[in-house]
């Protein structure tokens, strides 16, 4: 039996579901990597060894990313911010807008959740344009906290997220990259 690298041991726990949500699209589906424990743990740990230098808060974007948020920032001895679509929080909120391929939607974290000067590292589950993670980052910005990278499962390469985060100025690492949308 030859050695399985970490990328081939995840991309095996990840299924592609096609023609969803719509025809042509190939949904990369990461919810049964959540269900192995043992893949689970992996992809915690390479997020984890990813990142190099001292992280305040994982900013986890709702809602699988909060799969890996938490597991992450114990990691990481992080706390552990939460950003949600506007509405969801209960207290006074700062809210970005971003763009989707058909119309516009609105991310919102707590304003007081990210005190300034804080390292924050975002994470998701998946990458695909970038504007949900360029979201995050301004919403952390806007607060004060500086953006120290963003980690993903999976990477939707030829939809250019990992580009759009670079000229941003923000470091991106994905454990799985795939082409075609």
């Amino acid at each position: 039996m030859g050695v399985t690298s970490v990328a081939e041991r995840l991309a095996a726990l990840v299924r592609t579901i096609p023609d969803f949500p719509r025809p042509g699209i190939q949904f990369r589906d990461i919810t049964t990597l959540l269900l192995d424990p043992e893949g689970f743990q992996l992809a915690v740990d390479a997020l984890a060894d990813s990142v190099s230098g001292p992280v305040d808060l994982v900013a986890a974007i709702e809602a699988r990313g909060f799969a890996f948020g938490g597991p992450l920032a114990l990691r990481l001895g992080a706390g552990m911010l939460l950003i949600r679509k506007d509405g969801k929080l209960p207290g006074e909120t700062i809210a970005e807008d971003y763009a989707l391929e058909y119309g516009t939607d609105r991310l919102a974290m707590h304003v007081d959740a990210c005190a300034p000067g804080k390292r924050v590292l975002i994470v998701d589950d998946l990458l695909a344009t970038g504007g949900t993670a360029l979201a995050a980052a301004r919403l952390v910005e806007r607060a004060g906290g500086t953006v120290v990278g963003a980690r993903f499962i999976v990477d939707l390469i030829d939809l250019g997220g990992s580009d759009a985060l670079r000229a941003a100025g923000v470091d991106s690492v994905s454990l799985l990259t795939y082409e075609g949308g």
